[in-house]
């Protein structure tokens, strides 16, 4: 949410024969009082008369911090209408922000999206943006976006001058529409492993977290990064929710409106804690919060660091972050599922068809431990993966295409979407409370006995019965079964390698 700032000049006569007398209060930040500079060259630059004046310019209100270049092209507004050269009336009519060059020239800001919603919301006519910013500002309606080249352009727009500027209109709706569905990674690529690729399905049908277990070169990256293009669409409020997120961050890409593809975000194994849920001197979203409403996917998850890993915990339970610091308090929404990869033992050849593992069963078991049980709680699939032999790899036939995938799945979230419309925040059975499984998810007696001896048998932990449960519903879905059935539970079960008590030894 965008925060309005406004902007007080006020200007006294002095006998000083050079603008460079300004004083910026309101709790402004480096960025903020650099701009002095900036506005003095810009205005000079522009031919512009430079107020022969002791500038004090005030950020309303005053006790939040400013960051950030956007007050530039405001500010500098300000001083001119302080000085009589901007018609004070269309001030009021319009939100402005903007960063100066030198030049005069106006360069791009992050946030123009929550801007935009913030204006309209306080019924400001227009918004006057860098046209940079002027595509992904029009997304929102009933709202007049003007992008401007200069400070040129917005002053004499301001005094009335017609044709200086013209709104800039797009049909959000239909631009929304025309760009989804295009994906350049797609499960057609994958030969082989039909079992891995069928837990991404039931994941993506589902909303489960995975984790993928197996030597290095099995596929694992490749087949998480082509989740987003079997997940069902975003929707229209989804994209303006996940937009806005990455344009704080100034993580939109080029003259781009909406997201209109699940993100999907790949931080390296070195990220610190503070970039992976968020925060800093100045508050930024986290690669947590970029995820939001698609895939964050953490390879070879033991390499991060033990602090990085348990501060997901919160955000994969509560789908949100909250940041606390000294001067501030933020919340961000997270609301992602959660794919991981790692090898199975610290040369990576555990259980390799081929290759001879150098590992003792204590290495195995120190190297699976650096992965938390409360974080391995959160997860619902466990599939361990093999390398393909030689003849999958060489076969020319093409795997099932993402599209013939993301149909079950579409079909499998609306029978989700329907038995949870009566539950506020709950839309698809990873979400699944203790109440809604008792109702939705519990087998038939004589299901559940064998339930009992498997999960006996296996020596699976006690936290396996409710992720086991869960998968079987969805398992279910898939299949359009009103109920929980024998060979539902049975797949389930097989999606727990990591809890059987024979792994590593």
């Amino acid at each position: 949410m965008a925060i309005p700032v406004t902007i007080e000049v006020n200007a006294v006569p002095t006998s000083a024969d050079h603008f460079g007398n300004m004083v910026i209060v309101g709790l402004p930040d480096s960025s903020v009082k650099e701009s002095h500079s900036r506005i003095d060259a810009a205005l000079s630059n522009s031919g512009l008369a430079q107020p022969v004046q002791r500038v004090t310019v005030n950020l309303a209100p005053a006790d939040i911090r400013k960051e950030g270049t956007g007050f530039d092209l405001p500010i500098a507004i300000g001083i001119l209408a302080a000085n009589g050269q901007v018609d004070t009336v269309s001030l009021k009519r319009f939100m402005i922000v903007g960063e100066l060059s030198l030049d005069g020239s106006l360069q791009p800001i992050r946030g123009a999206l929550p801007i935009a919603i913030e204006a309209r919301k306080r019924g400001y006519e227009g918004l006057i943006v860098p046209q940079q910013n002027a595509h992904e500002a029009a997304v929102v309606n009933r709202l007049k976006v003007y992008g401007a080249h200069t400070l040129q352009q917005v002053v004499d727009f301001l005094n009335g001058s017609e044709g200086i500027l013209l709104p800039t209109e797009i049909d959000t709706r239909a631009e929304f529409y025309a760009q989804q569905g295009q994906f350049d990674l797609d499960f057609a690529d994958v030969k082989g492993q039909e079992q891995v690729k069928r837990a991404f399905e039931i994941a993506a049908a589902g909303g489960h977290n995975l984790i993928m277990v197996g030597p290095p070169g099995a596929g694992k990256s490749m087949m998480a990064k082509r989740l987003p293009s079997i997940l069902p669409p975003l929707t229209l409020a989804e994209s303006l929710e996940t937009t806005q997120i990455h344009s704080v961050a100034g993580k939109l890409k080029g003259n781009r409106g909406l997201i209109t593809e699940r993100p999907f975000q790949a931080p390296h194994h070195t990220v610190s804690q503070v970039a992976l849920v968020g925060g800093g001197a100045n508050p930024m979203p986290g690669e947590i919060s970029l995820a939001h409403n698609g895939v964050l996917f953490l390879d070879e998850l033991p390499e991060f660091s033990r602090a990085a890993l348990e501060v997901l915990r919160q955000p994969l339970e509560d789908r949100k972050i909250t940041v606390s610091r000294a001067k501030y308090s933020i919340e961000y929404p997270c609301n992602f599922m959660f794919v991981a990869s790692m090898n199975p033992c610290p040369c990576g050849y555990y259980n390799h068809p081929t290759k001879r593992c150098e590992c003792t069963p204590g290495q195995i078991h120190r190297y699976l431990n650096k992965i938390s049980g409360p974080l391995m709680d959160r997860i619902d699939l466990q599939i361990e993966i093999t390398p393909l032999s030689f003849d999958e790899l060489s076969r020319s036939q093409p795997g099932e295409p993402s599209a013939a995938i993301r149909e079950r799945v579409v079909k499998a979230r609306a029978i989700q979407e329907e038995r949870f419309k009566d539950t506020p925040g709950v839309y698809c059975n990873a979400q699944m409370t203790p109440a809604l499984m008792r109702q939705y998810a519990t087998p038939a007696p004589q299901d559940m006995e064998m339930l009992r001896d498997v999960i006996n048998r296996l020596q699976l932990s006690a936290r396996a019965y409710d992720r086991i449960l869960r998968v079987a519903r969805t398992i279910a879905d898939l299949d359009g079964a009103a109920a929980i059935q024998t060979q539902h539970l049975a797949e389930a079960v097989s999606y727990r390698n990591l809890d059987r008590s024979s792994w590593g030894e």
